[in-house]
């Protein structure tokens, strides 16, 4: 067997040659080269030691997390590299050692509710595939489900249950993220700092400056609980001020209006579960929401915002890009009201089981409204609604929406409550980030689509993990003190 000083020299090696080799991708504009420094470290991982390395492989994706690029083989057929190839080698492998050694698996999750919700989610996946327009889809969709649930749920269980790994999977997701930044802001400087520049200096990191944008206010919310938690004497902590720094110039100059409203909702978040009043206010806001959805509903109100055509175009300045927004006449949320309104037509068809899992690209033009078409509806880029709760209940039917919504809103209650119940401030300051995250992730998801995406989805179900996780200390805490 390997020695650990030997992976360890295998890790760092490869870390340089997928430097030396992103170089000469971008130079190439052929992204496939930065494969080659992950085929030198996984042979030896896959095809020897496999089930034995499962949490170096973890660690792994959650290093790569913000560095993963996206790859197409085909015109339809594409994956996150490494991301999505190493959670399903990660993914046989929990599965191996769970069949092999039983004990590894974690019983407490067979007790906890919150588990229960996310088993009866994944369980009306399964239902909803067998009343897909497309199946093939939809199995797609299942499968990525796997391999996100049992890596980010199940395996945090195992492998993140101590104050030094968790200390370990915020450097691992921070280190490499601020690395993506810095690079951002050199090659964004040469565009002069532009609102048009932001979207040609993320590739091959980030798709574009939304998904950016939502991991980068996800992850500040990280660095500020690194922050909390380290002394101001200790020497690491001028590095973290300075990281969060930067971090922050860089979100200002993503210039994207969603993650500044998630980072608002975020520090509200926060104060809010410090003062326990977070269920109240969600209770509000169900309320407000309901109450304005059944009013645009009522008599076809929402024909009012239909946006002239003419007048919804796109802006290359920002202050111009912010009025259009006021005046909603920005050709991107024109854009979602038309896909909103075909949603609303899709849910209205088929409320129960839904279109299936991954399948409103192929069935929502005939759903579509024309007056509210905008000059870029043709959707090249095969886009979806710009709304995940309203893509879950026309792809899972309006069952699969409130199961979804059910999760969403249990994964803040508990967060509330783990805040005010835990001892240990370690515990109870990852518990208040975890809520902040999981606000502020819903709220880019108001305006997008990014909980199948590798990266908002991984940061999505690893607070899923997370609270299970503080679930499980507050258990151990209760029965040291008894």
């Amino acid at each position: 067997m390997f020695s650990l000083n030997y992976y360890r020299n295998q890790f760092l090696i490869a870390s340089f040659l997928f430097i030396v080799f992103l170089v000469v991708a971008i130079i190439n504009n052929n992204f496939f080269w930065v494969s080659v420094p992950f085929i030198f470290i996984l042979f030896p991982i896959i095809f020897q030691y496999t089930v034995s390395y499962t949490e170096q492989l973890f660690w792994l994706i959650i290093f790569f997390l913000p560095l993963s690029t996206e790859l197409n083989a085909t015109d339809s057929l594409g994956l996150d590299f490494p991301d999505e190839p190493l959670l399903m080698i990660l993914t046989g492998c929990a599965i191996l050692k769970f069949i092999y050694q039983p004990s590894l698996f974690q019983k407490h999750l067979l007790k906890s509710s919150l588990f229960f919700i996310v088993v009866i989610h994944f369980c009306w996946i399964i239902v909803c595939c067998f009343f897909s327009v497309n199946l093939i889809l939809s199995i797609k969709f299942l499968l990525a489900k796997i391999w996100y649930i049992i890596p980010f749920v199940v395996l945090p269980q195992l492998l993140m249950n101590s104050i030094s790994k968790l200390k370990i999977f915020a450097l691992c997701l921070l280190i490499p993220m601020l690395l993506v930044v810095v690079q951002a802001l050199i090659r964004h400087s040469f565009l002069n700092f532009s609102f048009e520049g932001i979207k040609e200096v993320l590739d091959p990191f980030f798709r574009n400056h939304v998904n950016y944008s939502a991991m980068l206010i996800c992850l500040l919310a990280i660095g500020v609980c690194v922050k909390k938690l380290i002394p101001k004497n200790n020497t690491s902590y001028k590095w973290i001020i300075i990281g969060l720094v930067i971090g922050i110039i860089g979100l200002i100059l993503s210039y994207s209006r969603g993650a500044w409203l998630a980072l608002i909702v975020g520090i509200i978040t926060s104060f809010l579960i410090q003062k326990k009043l977070l269920t109240k206010t969600l209770l509000i806001i169900g309320i407000i929401g309901t109450i304005s959805f059944s009013f645009l509903l009522y008599n076809k109100n929402y024909l009012r915002f239909v946006p002239d055509f003419n007048s919804t175009i796109f802006h290359t300045d920002f202050s111009e890009h912010l009025q259009a927004t006021v005046n909603l006449k920005d050709v991107s949320n024109a854009e979602r009201f038309y896909r909103w309104v075909a949603a609303k037509n899709m849910i209205t068809s088929k409320p129960l089981f839904g279109f299936g899992p991954n399948n409103f690209y192929n069935s929502y033009k005939p759903y579509s409204e024309n007056i509210f078409k905008t000059w870029v509806s043709k959707n090249g880029d095969h886009s979806t609604v710009h709304n995940y709760f309203l893509l879950t209940a026309l792809e899972q039917g309006v069952i699969g929406a409130i199961i979804f919504i059910i999760l969403f809103v249990s994964l803040l209650w508990y967060a509330q409550k783990l805040y005010h119940q835990l001892q240990n401030e370690f515990y109870r300051t990852i518990a208040l980030t975890t809520g902040v995250v999981v606000a502020m992730i819903g709220v880019v998801n108001m305006l997008s689509d990014l909980i199948e995406t590798d990266k908002i989805g991984s940061l999505f179900w690893l607070c899923v993990g997370m609270i299970l996780l503080l679930q499980e200390k507050l258990k151990q805490e209760k029965e040291s003190i008894a």
